[in-house]
């Protein structure tokens, strides 16, 4: 069983999708190039600088590790010469019984016994230790790597998130991090235990009987040819079902937030089939990878049980020579045993550790992803702005090919209120994100109060601008929870105020339990009008000297619009604005109108002088009052 099992898998996605068979092929044949990459021990030495700051938890865990693993390598020896004892056979470990020999057979017997129960005890108490120990430090170090990704997501630019879906990004951050967590809690002191006991059988075992021991080693070349096959096919399983895992939450996180577009056009069953496909895609990649893992056991208990018979069979005849006592018989008999469980528990924990291996690389791949617009190691705080907004030959494209701004110049005077229209992908969005330096400029500078904002820390410069966007994004929480957003400390009463400016406070007071009600995932218990007010809110609450408004009004009806715009007339009043919108009642009054055709800007005046040139400006508002007039 090989591949093979994983292409049947494939073919049936195809089958029953043969149009997305290319992109399909694309995806697998992309994502198994990596199955070929050795086992990374630095990614595995990186994964532990996370238990560094844990160093004395992990010393102690692994003193009691030490202690559970030589009581429990004590126990055989203690039978045997339990045995030999009750046997009055001679005992051979003189070194080690010596303490023994002043005392008679029942007194030898019974502090024989003794010793066995506090050697049982002390094995009790070593491995409680070691698995609170280990727990509590691999729980620790989950949490320090969660906490990590999810702040280095956050800071990441917004190119990064323009090019990964919102699933794959939450794999990342939750099932990625949560299979590290046998590895973290479990694993590794595991290894160094399984380790240190295959190390003290193999040293008890040729201290007691060489040949005894080259008998059982005999059989070890079997198992090592037969496993090591298995490994890498089942290392490739693993490495594709994380892959298959993570498509299918990806779907599910594209297929709930789109679940309104599905059930408008009616693709419920399209959908549930596609996801039917990926669901057994990685339903028979997991069974091929189960069955050639589930090999390991097998292997191990015939070469456990072959090895056992012969030590049986050559043991009596030795025992029959007087070279070895019954005791020793016995207690090698036990060791044999004892000798495969800790490398059956070695192989089944090399799987485990090729899923913590292939997540770990998926982690650290975001984590060493670096921002698209990073900050200067110089770069300082933006002082308290007047709010002079300046492009000079700002040359900006969001991919090779496709320039989104061709040599923009534009100035802006504190205070003023710019109007930017055209036509959709002339450019207007781009050059808000440029001034919030969500993207760095090609070529060019973006300039406030005479500073590049290159030049600036990103925090100093986004807490003097706020953004209005026509998506209204509405957290989970309190109505009031979602105004303060915009300025954590602001009191209730500077909220409630806030709310009252934009015409909020009415129909929040209405609302069952008022600036307390809670608001579900996406503001869903609200319209969309009634959402948009509350982002108003929140971006003056936070008291910009920059504002923008992004088709801010664009879900708003044409009653809850009057209401807002004397308030936007006073809120504007003194604060450098930019508006985007194609609504003539938003824009007339701006103190400039710069109209953009294809990343260039064509026109650029108030409303009166550009109706006036019968341009590019009076086209678009010709062309809106025919739609109005058509509907």
């Amino acid at each position: 069983m090989g591949m093979g099992e994983y292409r049947t898998a494939r073919e049936l996605h195809h089958r029953r999708r043969p149009e997305l068979s290319e992109n399909a092929d694309r995806f697998y044949y992309k994502e198994e190039q990596i199955f070929e990459k050795p086992f990374d021990w630095d990614q595995l030495k990186r994964l532990g600088t996370y238990l560094l700051p844990y160093t004395r938890q992990v010393v102690l865990a692994g003193v009691a590790m030490v202690a559970a693993t030589l009581t429990r390598l004590a126990v055989p020896w203690l039978i045997a010469q339990t045995i030999d004892a009750a046997l009055e056979t001679e005992v051979r470990f003189t070194v080690w019984t010596r303490w023994l020999e002043p005392f008679g057979r029942t007194e030898r017997l019974a502090m024989l016994v003794g010793v066995m129960l506090l050697v049982h005890l002390i094995n009790w108490l070593a491995n409680y230790a070691r698995i609170r120990l280990t727990n509590w430090v691999g729980q620790k170090a989950l949490f320090d790597l969660r906490t990590r990704i999810f702040t280095h997501v956050q800071s990441l630019s917004l190119r990064f998130f323009d090019t990964r879906p919102a699933g794959s990004i939450l794999v990342r951050i939750t099932n990625d991090v949560n299979s590290l967590e046998d590895l973290f809690t479990n694993g590794i002191i595991s290894v160094l235990q399984d380790l240190l006991t295959l190390v003290g059988i193999i040293a008890i075992m040729m201290s007691m009987h060489l040949q005894l021991s080259l008998v059982v080693f005999l059989f070890l070349p079997l198992m090592v040819f037969v496993t090591g096959r298995l490994r890498t096919r089942v290392r490739h399983g693993w490495q594709l079902v994380r892959i298959k895992r993570s498509r299918i939450t990806a779907h599910l996180a594209e297929a709930i937030q789109g679940v309104r577009v599905t059930q408008t056009f009616c693709q419920e069953e399209e959908n549930k089939d596609f996801f039917s496909d990926m669901n057994a895609d990685n339903r028979y990649t997991w069974l091929a990878v189960q069955r050639q893992n589930a090999w390991f056991m097998p292997i191990v208990e015939i070469t456990s049980a072959l090895a056992t018979a012969a030590v049986y069979w050559y043991g009596t005849r030795v025992l029959q020579t007087g070279a070895i006592t019954v005791g020793v018989l016995v207690a090698f008999a036990t060791y044999v045993g004892q000798f495969w469980e800790p490398i059956n528990r070695l192989t089944q924990m090399y799987g485990n550790i090729l899923v913590a291996m292939a997540s770990s690389e998926r982690i650290f791949e975001y984590l060493d992803t670096e921002p698209t617009v990073p900050e200067k190691p110089e770069a300082v705080p933006l002082p308290p702005i007047r709010g002079k907004v300046e492009l000079e030959n700002v040359v900006f494209a969001y991919e090779e090919g496709r320039t989104a701004l061709n040599g923009v110049s534009l100035k802006v005077e504190p205070g003023e209120t710019v109007a930017l229209v055209g036509h959709t992908g002339a450019g207007k969005t781009s050059i808000i994100n440029l001034l919030s330096r969500f993207y760095d400029v090609n070529e060019g500078a973006v300039r406030i109060d005479g500073i590049d904002v290159r030049d600036v820390t990103l925090e100093s410069l986004r807490r003097q601008i706020a953004v209005v966007l026509q998506e209204t994004f509405i957290f989970s929480g309190t109505i009031m929870d979602n105004i303060r957003f915009g300025r954590l400390d602001a009191t209730d009463e500077e909220v409630i105020a806030a709310a009252k400016a934009v015409r909020a406070h009415d129909f929040i007071m209405r609302l069952p339990q008022g600036y307390q009600t809670e608001v579900r995932e996406r503001g869903s218990r609200l319209s969309m009008g009634e959402r948009q007010l509350l982002s108003f809110a929140r971006a003056l609450l936070a008291d910009p000297r920059i504002l923008v408004l992004d088709e801010a009004t664009a879900s708003i009806d044409t009653q809850t619009e009057l209401l807002i715009q004397e308030a936007l007339a006073r809120l504007l009043k003194g604060r450098t604005s930019f508006v985007i919108a194609h609504r003539l009642s938003t824009i007339r009054n701006a103190d400039k109108i710069v109209v953009l055709d294809h990343g260039k800007i064509v026109e650029m005046g108030t409303h009166d002088s550009l109706m006036a040139q019968r341009g590019a400006y009076y086209g678009l508002i010709q062309a809106q009052f025919k739609f109005f007039e058509a509907g």
